[in-house]
């Protein structure tokens, strides 16, 4: 069951990270999302954190609650 909790939480983290780009990244040109790398590494690098932070928290949170009852 944690296993499902783990990706559960990855999948809202990483949708959570997706909504967060889509607010950051509004005002950038697509050719220029395509052509610098430097955007590419600093903001996919934030979405996959996010969704790892996604996934640690949701584990945390069922250890906590769930399993402590």
């Amino acid at each position: 069951m944690i296993y499902v909790v783990g990706i559960v939480g990855f999948f809202l983290g990483f949708f959570l990270g997706q909504v967060l780009l889509l607010k950051l990244l509004k005002d950038v040109s697509s050719e220029e999302l395509l052509e610098s790398s430097s955007l590419r590494w600093k903001y996919g690098t934030l979405n996959w954190l996010l969704a790892v932070l996604g996934s640690a928290s949701a584990v945390h949170l069922y250890k906590l609650w769930l399993l402590s009852s």
